[in-house]
């Protein structure tokens, strides 16, 4: 039973990082002309392409993630992904009081979510 743990944790794991991300993108297909707007806004170039390159990739990353198939390049995808889309919606320098906090969690997270992205591209070399 414990000789399983660490395989049965490992599935968990990429399920849960990868399903994530596919329920992100489904949830921004719903949010799409907010989105735009947003992005728009902040100067993005083509922001309806980019908004909906974003969702697709969100969505086929994680799917992958969750399967573990090309988990080191999904993984990779989204990291890069992050690393895109963290300045963009959570910046928390452009704001005060409880939308500043509220914008440093989801910074945070990010951030946290990128090492968990990282440590499966390890596991998986």
């Amino acid at each position: 039973m414990l000789a399983d743990l660490p395989a049965a944790l490992l599935v968990l794991g990429r399920l849960l990082l990868g399903g994530g991300f596919v329920f992100a993108g489904l949830r921004n297909i719903q949010n799409a002309g907010f989105l735009t707007g947003l992005m728009a806004a902040r100067g993005v170039p083509q922001a309806r392409l980019a908004l909906w390159a974003g969702i697709v990739l969100q969505i086929v990353a994680g799917m992958l993630v969750m399967v573990g198939f090309w988990t080191a390049i999904a993984c990779m995808a989204l990291v890069l992904f992050l690393i895109v889309a963290t300045p963009m919606f959570h910046n928390f320098w452009d704001h005060q009081g409880q939308e500043r906090a509220s914008r440093i969690n989801g910074f945070v997270g990010n951030i946290a979510l990128s090492g968990g992205f990282l440590t499966l591209i390890a596991q998986s070399l």
